[in-house]
């Protein structure tokens, strides 16, 4: 079983020595490795068992650092990152021939974001290699948001998962690209639109992909419970049973025993209800229950991306 602390030098030390380790972000928890390590990085998919055409995402301490990775930053992006850097923000530009294909899954641009974590940020630092770090769970599965969720699911095939306590965000950095000199936005995440286009105008917003995505967690089915997980139409109730359980916004439903109801913000906080998100749904997925409903958010905010989470998870 793998070993949870908070020996930033004992996690430098796997992560030099080609191993890979789990790491605290503001946004999920990430399986780490040496993103200049193609060995190191085949080590990610396999432990995550994850596809090779879906690519991962660079991570660095610093925008000084960023033009080592990539051959251009056009104007909007270093905008973006300027103001929204250490944070929920995932860059994808242009690659240098020293990332390695396997990180981008052969494509062009490659993923690179700086996390806002303070003790990641610090390993970060203590390194001479990014890390490449995609969600610390099997692939396909509910993102890790503490490091006891990673010891859960990877445990057994992790040497160190460096705690930094429960995510502050709850929910994967928001991916933006720049095609022909255009914002969009590939992965809706923990930095709203709103923010975005308050920075660089209006983007663009690229619906997921069934196959050979351009960015992380783009795939059409992602982020999915164990358990039948069934998404709500707006104003629509679950089917009240003996076994059924239920994600709620602010309120419990009727029917449906309170003890297999999981409330995401009693106050309507969306920030709040997206810190929840993932933790709610694996504590459903793991009580004795056949079928999960959800209800949607609100589409504003952060609740664009939880209902593309939740809508992704109920594809099953």
């Amino acid at each position: 079983m793998a070993q949870i602390g908070t020996d930033k030098q004992a996690a430098k030390s796997f992560l030099e020595a080609g191993k890979v380790v789990g790491i605290p972000t503001e946004t999920v928890y990430g399986l780490a490795a040496n993103a200049l390590s193609p060995d190191a990085v085949l080590t990610i998919f396999r432990v995550k068992q994850r596809p090779v055409f879906d690519p991962l995402i660079v991570h660095t301490h610093s925008l000084d650092k960023v033009p080592q990775f990539v051959t251009d930053i056009p104007e909007p992006a270093r905008k973006l990152a300027e103001a929204f850097w250490p944070g929920p923000l995932t860059l994808l530009l242009p690659k240098r021939d020293l990332i390695p294909d396997l990180v981008t899954s052969g494509l062009p641009t490659v993923a690179v974001r700086i996390p806002g974590h303070p003790m990641t940020l610090d390993l970060l630092r203590s390194i001479d290699f990014p890390l490449a770090a995609p969600s610390a769970n099997p692939f396909g599965y509910i993102s890790p948001t503490t490091a006891q969720h990673v010891a859960d699911q990877l445990g057994d095939q992790v040497p160190y998962i460096l705690d930094g306590g429960p995510s502050s965000v709850g929910l994967e950095s928001t991916i933006v690209g720049f095609e022909a000199g255009k914002p969009t936005v590939f992965r809706l995440g923990g930095m709203a639109l709103d923010q975005l286009e308050a920075v660089i105008g209006p983007v663009d917003v690229r619906n997921h992909s069934t196959s050979n995505p351009k960015a992380p967690g783009m795939l059409s089915s992602h982020y999915a419970p164990r358990k039948s997980l069934i998404l709500l139409a707006p104003g629509q109730s679950p089917q009240p049973g003996e076994r059924v359980g239920a994600l709620a916004f602010r309120e419990p439903f009727g029917g449906i025993n309170v003890n297999f109801q999981r409330i995401l913000s009693p106050t309507g906080d969306l920030n709040e209800a997206a810190k929840n998100l993932f933790a709610h749904l694996r504590s459903l997925d793991a009580i004795d229950v056949d079928v999960i409903y959800a209800e949607p958010l609100p589409n504003q905010g952060l609740g664009w991306a939880m209902n593309d989470r939740l809508r992704r998870a109920s594809t099953r």
